[in-house]
């Protein structure tokens, strides 16, 4: 038993000649989401840096840090070849091709000029960023199942999924997964630590929570997705998720370590 994949129309909407895609939609409403949950989490804690001014105005050079990082990061870590044949083609960001891990590269390097630049402690906000970034997750994944791409590999299990270009083989539904992974259950954690005033007095504690939650999430679903056509199985055992993944994680833990014995040297 398999379902046969819905017949979505990935264009959700058609302003007059130009399409509105869903997965262009999940973007907007990731960063207002995100936005809107920032702006709360900077009231917490009162007027210290950052505020919600700060919030408001880091919100386009975290746009720009996505797009630039996620595009340029899958260029080098899944197409470069073929973008070399073509750098034109790097700039079609409609055709599609996005790297998660190209683009917290992207908000990381926006993140470091904008708190140098305004005089703001980097960790504080990389904290918010890290509590907010599940509901970009979220609805991403969902774009991904909307436009049947990035699907599992194939299986007998009752809910396989028999996408378009899946050569008519029922697949994991590997997007979901990842969508409850490193999106709802993150979410929730995230959500859970972020409540706690003595968490997030520990200064990029919530940062290290999420890059080794969000690389053991995806670590795990890359043993349920398809691997990339171009690259394949690297080593004959794991995919170049995985391996992104690994400096995820101990970057992650470093971060948790070095908050923790930072706040500890602080109350001593």
């Amino acid at each position: 038993m398999a379902f046969d994949f819905p017949n979505i129309d990935p264009v959700a909407v058609y302003l007059g000649p130009i399409p509105v895609r869903w997965y262009a939609l999940a973007y907007i409403a990731g960063f207002i989401l995100g936005w809107k949950y920032c702006l709360y989490l900077a009231g917490l804690d009162g007027e210290k840096r950052p505020n919600k001014n700060d919030v408001d105005d880091f919100l386009p050079w975290a746009i720009l840090g996505v797009i630039v990082g996620g595009r340029l990061g899958y260029v080098l870590f899944y197409q470069f070849e073929l973008y070399m044949a073509d750098p034109l083609e790097i700039a079609r960001i409609w055709h599609g091709g996005m790297s998660f891990h190209g683009g917290i590269l992207g908000v990381m390097g926006s993140l470091l000029i904008f708190c140098r630049y305004r005089g703001i402690p980097v960790l504080r906000l990389a904290d918010m960023l890290a509590v907010v970034a599940p509901i970009g997750l979220f609805f991403g994944r969902l774009a991904n199942f909307v436009n049947g791409e990035l699907f599992g590999r194939t299986t007998n299990m009752p809910w396989g999924v028999v996408f378009p270009d899946g050569s008519e083989m029922p697949r994991h539904p590997s997007q979901l997964y990842e969508a409850a992974l490193e999106g709802l259950l993150l979410f929730a954690v995230m959500f859970f630590l972020s409540r706690r005033e003595n968490i997030r007095g520990r200064e990029g504690f919530l940062s290290g929570v999420f890059l080794a939650g969000y690389a053991l999430s995806r670590g795990f679903v890359e043993f349920f997705r398809e691997p990339d056509l171009q690259i394949g199985m690297i080593g004959g055992f794991v995919t170049m998720g995985q391996i992104l993944c690994v400096p995820m994680l101990l970057g992650g833990v470093a971060l948790m370590v070095f908050a923790g014995r930072r706040r500890a040297a602080a109350l001593s």
